[in-house]
């Protein structure tokens, strides 16, 4: 129930792009405008992990989980009810507090529950459901452009938008059922609902156990407006990471893959634009697909291979991937591109976007870990809605081609730099 919160993400990560040009706004819309609209829920995201870092500690892990599915559930409805393009792109923004915020408390949360053997691959259940939703997200929209066209520009991309709410109600109602941080409850000084919680897991704690974690836990919180060079090197480390991850292009075939598949001409024309449309989203749901089950091979070996042999080898399968696709598009050859785009989505699958929010959980201290984390996600949240904002600018100046290869080279920097160490 703690990674809900990313299959949300996903499911809104690309809702937009399947309904974008069926939007009333869009056809009159600026690349400014279309791409606040596609990334808006980026931005929000940013402040959303921000305003977390300040308030997990004093309300609680719980408490927070549940406001934030509380706003994506009002931002979702705001969406699907709006009535011009001011009201979506607050909503969008609206959307992205939620999502930024659950974000970064969901990483805590899961560190501080997870045994450590099993560390790796509960932490990566963030970017697996995230992927879950990615995939939903495109199906929901095919079978509704294949089987209601003709309301493509009325009624669908409202229903597309408004559904996340049913699993956000379910995550809400799951979510009041989840046990508190024990670490926070034990420095509240909760130990009856610590006990309470524990025994859920066939723990039984004594208040003698639990004022000698209260001591060791509040003598590492004296010092925690000290922060060490160990504690800046991974902020350092975890947030370069975040911004790699995202700075290579890892949103562009989520989000504008619709778009992009229906410029590639690869499919039979068809006179319905929605149908078209729908052909193109059944494509993105197949890359989306591919990258579901390459991050299930990430979640498999996480702790077998370790972070930084993932992390190295997709960066590395990510740069050639978007390189040789770049290429073979410039040289008249569209198909090599898309095939370029599924195996990008493979190798961010295995070592990418997990690993991101993995580290940001297990590099930092117990007592430093949420604000640490927090600020890692503004970082990746800040660079996905810079990176997606300006590709409407980067698709016209450069071209697709050319600004593909662009991506590869950022991922080259980042292999290059080989900065990321095993936890």
């Amino acid at each position: 129930m703690a990674t809900i919160g990313g299959f949300l993400y996903g499911y809104d990560q690309s809702d937009i792009g399947s309904v974008l040009i069926f939007i009333p706004y869009y056809i009159h819309a600026s690349p400014f405008v279309v791409g606040y609209i596609a990334s808006g829920a980026l931005l929000g995201a940013a402040f959303g992990a921000l305003i977390a870092s300040f308030i997990t500690d004093k309300l609680g892990r719980k408490f927070l989980l549940l406001t934030d599915i509380v706003i994506y559930i009002v931002g979702a409805l705001l969406s699907a009810l709006t009535i011009n393009v001011i009201m979506l792109m607050v909503a969008r923004t609206f959307i992205g507090i939620a999502i930024g915020a659950d974000s970064a408390v969901a990483t805590a949360y899961i560190a501080e529950f997870a045994p450590r053997k099993h560390r790796g691959k509960l932490g990566i259940m963030q970017q697996y459901m995230i992927v879950i939703g990615i995939f939903a997200s495109f199906i929901v929209a095919m079978l509704m452009f294949l089987y209601l066209p003709k309301l493509a520009y009325n009624v669908d991309w409202r229903i597309i938008l408004s559904l996340a709410i049913i699993p956000a109600l379910i995550a809400l109602i799951f979510r009041f059922k989840i046990p508190e941080s024990p670490r926070w409850l034990i420095l509240k000084k909760k130990y009856e609902k610590v006990k309470k919680d524990l025994l859920k897991f066939g723990i039984q704690a004594t208040d003698s156990d639990l004022n000698e974690a209260y001591n060791y836990l509040y003598s590492l919180t004296k010092n925690r407006n000290k922060e060490t060079k160990g504690v800046k090197r991974a902020f350092f480390v975890s947030a370069l990471m975040g911004l790699f991850i995202i700075a290579n292009g890892v949103n562009i075939p989520l989000i504008y893959g619709p778009y992009i598949i229906s410029s590639l001409h690869i499919f039979p024309s068809v006179s319905n634009k929605a149908i078209a449309n729908a052909y193109a989203i059944g494509a993105t749901a197949i890359l989306s697909a591919v990258m579901v089950a390459s991050t299930f091979l990430g979640f498999k070996f996480i702790d077998i291979a370790g972070r930084r042999f993932l992390a190295l080898l997709g960066f590395a399968g990510m740069a050639v991937s978007d390189i040789v696709g770049g290429i073979l598009y410039i040289e008249n050859y569209p198909i090599g591109l898309l095939m370029g785009l599924a195996f990008y989505l493979i190798f961010f699958g295995i070592g990418g976007g997990g690993i991101a929010f993995l580290i940001q959980g297990e590099y930092f201290p117990t007592h430093k870990r949420v604000k640490f984390a927090a600020l890692a996600v503004f970082v990746e949240w800040m660079t996905s809605f810079t990176v997606d904002e300006i590709f409407p600018y980067m698709d016209s100046v450069l071209h697709l081609g050319y600004s593909v290869i662009v991506f590869g080279i950022i991922s080259i920097i980042a292999y290059t730099g080989r900065i990321f160490p095993n936890t």
